[in-house]
This record gives structure tokens, sequence and C-alpha cells, in this order.
């Protein structure tokens, strides 16, 4: 391995290039609550209640309007919980609500932060159940946002509400080829087994997620596996240790200069948000790369998902080291 430093500039903030279209199809509203600490079989006091818009797509729409790239949301949401997830999304710069309405009730997601040692603990309710003709309804809306002036990219996020194909990403895959669009996959199991066979220009799975659909934990050879079944590129999420990168140009890790304590919910979200502001501002593979582990450390020092410390992010992209691999990419 050859070890490199890149740096990489911070974009000027809210200066809107371009318009990133994101897919969240099981929105939920994220609820954060920080106690002390947290006891298995006890009552807690909640020091502090947060709540947000959620649900993976939700959460890398916020990173990129504060990386000051403009995001049109859509997906489903319904019920008061949709409402409510609604009417704080409208309060939210430069991310455009293009939800699609649904007779079931969106879910909530509770993370309890222990604030004694970082921790957090997730509890995710499952989603409302989808009929064919909203599913249908999402569609006809997705078709029209894909050909709208002005959409650069596409990030197709998080699990599949019950009722919605298990093929629906790699769907929804091609109609954004077909329609020129580029796009980035972050989903697992077979939503993303299957989605891979439609060729996305990239997924990010975790390393588990990665080997659940390749059958090997060896991360660079699970992402050279998932090449062979279709992905142009593989971001692999390491964890504390940054992120594994396979392209068709090259290889490459990077992990943050050190660890941070915090809440991790979101990371991989932000993570996201990264690579894809780096394809649509065209930087090098590497610093797509740096700049995807800096947004996931510093996410882990936010309060809540969907949000990163401004501070530690513009610290760490002149700190994170990438590591290019010196073995043939078809290895």
């Amino acid at each position: 391995m050859i070890a490199r430093a890149v740096a990489v500039p911070a974009p000027s903030p809210l200066e809107l290039s371009s318009v990133i279209l994101t897919v969240t199809l099981n929105t939920a509203l994220d609820l954060t609550y920080r106690v002390p600490r947290l006891h298995a079989h006890d009552s807690h006091q909640v020091r502090e209640v947060v709540q947000r818009p959620g649900g993976k797509g939700l959460n890398v729409a916020r990173v990129l309007a504060a990386l000051g790239h403009a995001s049109v949301v859509t997906g489903f949401a319904g019920g008061l919980t949709g409402s409510e997830l609604r009417e704080l999304l409208a309060g939210e710069r430069n991310i455009e609500d293009r939800l699609v309405a649904t007779s079931g009730s969106t879910r909530r997601t509770v993370g309890v932060v222990d604030e004694s040692g970082g921790g957090s603990t997730q509890f995710n309710e499952p989603g409302p159940h989808i009929s064919p003709e909203e599913w249908s309804a999402f569609r006809e809306t997705y078709a029209r946002l894909l050909h709208e002036d002005g959409v650069e990219a596409v990030a197709l996020c998080g699990s599949l509400p019950p009722g919605v194909p298990v093929g629906a990403y790699a769907q929804l895959t091609r109609d954004a080829h077909a329609a020129g669009v580029p796009v980035v996959l972050d989903t697992s199991g077979e939503p993303l087994r299957r989605g891979l066979a439609a060729r996305p220009d990239l997924v990010k799975p975790n390393a588990v997620e990665l080997a659940g659909i390749t059958g090997t934990t060896e991360p660079l050879r699970a992402a050279r596996a998932a090449q062979r079944r279709g992905a142009h590129s593989v971001a692999a999420s390491l964890g504390p240790d940054g992120m594994l990168l396979v392209t068709p140009d090259g290889t490459w890790q990077a992990g943050p200069p050190r660890s941070f304590a915090g809440n991790p919910t979101g990371a991989g979200d932000s993570a996201v948000a990264g690579l894809l502001s780096g394809m649509v501002e065209e930087l090098p593979w590497p610093e797509r790369l740096a700049r995807a582990v800096a947004l996931s450390a510093a996410t882990v020092r936010a309060p809540t998902a969907g949000e990163f410390d401004e501070q530690v992010h513009a610290d760490l992209l002149s700190e994170v080291t990438v590591e290019e691999s010196s073995e043939p990419v078809d290895g």
C-alpha cells in the first residue's frame, strides 16, 4: 500500500451548484433521547429529546444542503407521523419535499444515546404497507423528477417498506440510467443483491452487509465480488477504520486520524453525501473518499443523524490519509 495525504477544500456553504435527488422509500420521524447512562430493565430520565425528519435519504439530503448542494427528496409519507415529518422538512433549507402520500402511517425510529460511553441503541418501527396503487404513483413521480432540469445524481437509500417489490432498487436504477442520471445505492440484503444486477454507479454497504451478499468477510475480496455482480464502484464502510473504495480506476482506503466518541447514527449517510457531492463536483476518487471519511467522523460528534460537526469536518479534511493499493484492480 502507498500512503499519501489528500487535502479536500471545503465547498462554499450554500453555493448551490447542482440538484441531487434522494429516494427514501421508508422515511421515518427520528427521535433521539440522551440519557446519563443506559441500563437494561430500568427506567431512565431523558436529558434531551431531538426530533428530525429521518430515513437514510433524508439524512443524506440534510448533509448535502450543508455542503452547498440542493436536494429533492422523494419516497413515502403518511398518517400523523408523516404530517409531522413533512412539517419539519418544510423548515429545512435547500431541500424540496416531493414525497408521495400513503394511507399508512410513517414509522418512528428512536435512538437512545448513552452519555456515559457515547454509544447509541436504536429502535426502528416497521414502515407502512405500500399498496400497488401507491407504488405506481411513486414510480410516476420518480420518472418526472429524473427528467427535471438540474438533477445530476440520484441516491437510493435504506430499507423497503412492506408492499414494495424486493427488486425495487434495481428498477429505479434502470430508470435513472435511462434518463442519463448516475446512481448511488445504499441498502442491504436482497434489495442490494438484486440492485447490483442493474449496474449502479456506486454502492455503499458496510462490511457486514457486503459479506452478507458475497459470502466473504474480507472487505477487498467482497468489494471486488460486488463489482463482478454489477456494481461499477464499491465504497465499503469499515466502521472506526474508515472506508475502502474499489473502482475501475484504482483501489483506496482511508480512515480518520483518531477515534471519536459520540453518536454514530447517520455516519454512513454522511459518507454517502460526501461521495455524492464529490461525484457531481467531479472530484478525483481519493478526494471523494477523504471527504466521505471526514464527514462520517464529524457526524459522530453531532447530536443527531443528518448533521455533522463543521469544525471537526474542516479539521479532518487536511488530516485524512488515503492509501492507494498497489494490487492489480482486477486481482
